[in-house]
């Protein structure tokens, strides 16, 4: 069943909640199984984690990447076991989720998605620990002002500040070496953000403090298997589909390093034809971000089991 005007779209970290994943696996074998196996190859408990935590360890770089790709992966098995044929047009991931987006659309086996997020939390902590950073979220400025206030803050500090999410319209998020992200917080509120707040991290995701994670990844990413994606998949970098497995290799490599254009991706999707997103993970926050892209896009947000079978029951209605 190809569902013509729909992508499907996979969370990155901030989505992580204590529970998650955990109804989806009690009502729905497809989804235990995914946990189980996933228990097995991480050799930890990665369900107990993600639906007991705690918060904490949940919290935890290392551990966030895997418990949100495994939940994402899970809810998407039991759609293709309600709906074996289900087919979206498109399909995208932010930052995380990308890896997710690609084990989803068949670029890579879950497996290696698998053992690739975790490697990825681990050499992005390890970066973290070795270029200690910070990020922080601005409402209320465009990316122009945002990348004046990072201009502003390195020649004060001289240290690295960038430009790391551009989430929706008004919502960006900076990412930097601590004191210049101090820096471009006092700048923003002077620039007219309605809200400058730091982030509860100690790493700068999406910075060029992540080098030393990328270039280790890189190396990872050369003995992995990649396949053409079923469907086409926006890359964070570029906001365009990966459509060879050397691009899916840079991609995820300069992703480490480079902004995530979400904003571009979802404005390229619906110039592409989609006018349904479904995201398919722990909470709602991408639905949240694509409507205020674009408010007259259909959001959902498969999240729970009563979210999984009203949405799985309307599909097969309208088939």
């Amino acid at each position: 069943m190809s569902l013509l005007t729909t992508a499907f779209v996979f969370p990155g970290q901030g989505s992580q909640v204590v529970g998650m994943g955990r109804d989806a696996a009690a009502a729905f074998p497809a989804a235990n199984r995914v946990f189980e196996e996933a228990n097995d190859i991480l050799g930890t408990s990665i369900s107990s984690l993600c639906f007991f935590g705690p918060e904490e360890e949940l919290n935890n770089t290392f551990n966030t990447q895997p418990a949100l790709f495994v939940t994402s992966i899970a809810i998407l098995r039991v759609l293709e076991t309600e709906i074996p044929d289900i087919r979206p047009v498109f399909y995208a991931g932010h930052s995380l989720g990308e890896l997710t987006a690609l084990t989803a659309a068949g670029a890579m086996s879950f497996v290696d998605g698998l053992r690739l997020v975790r490697e990825r939390g681990r050499l992005m902590e390890a970066a973290g620990n070795e270029n200690p950073g910070a990020m922080a979220a601005l409402l209320g400025l465009n990316a122009e002002v945002v990348e004046e206030v990072c201009r502003k803050a390195i020649e004060a500090t001289g240290q690295t500040l960038v430009l790391a999410n551009d989430n929706c319209p008004g919502q960006i998020v900076i990412s930097g070496a601590v004191d210049a992200v101090d820096a471009g917080l006092v700048l923003a509120k002077e620039a007219g953000a309605r809200r400058a707040l730091k982030l509860p991290v100690s790493i700068a995701s999406h910075s060029p403090l992540m080098q030393s994670a990328a270039d280790s990844f890189q190396k990872i990413l050369a003995d992995v298997e990649f396949s053409l994606p079923a469907a086409p998949v926006y890359a964070n970098v570029t906001a365009a589909p990966l459509d060879t497995p050397e691009a899916i290799r840079t991609e995820l490599m300069e992703q480490l390093i480079s902004r995530v254009r979400w904003t571009e991706i979802i404005q390229n999707l619906i110039r592409d034809g989609v006018s349904t997103f479904v995201e398919i993970g722990s909470k709602d926050v991408l639905s949240g971000l694509n409507r205020r892209i674009n408010s007259e896009i259909t959001a959902i947000s498969l999240n729970s089991e009563a979210a999984i079978r009203e949405y799985v029951q309307g599909v097969i209605t309208k088939s």
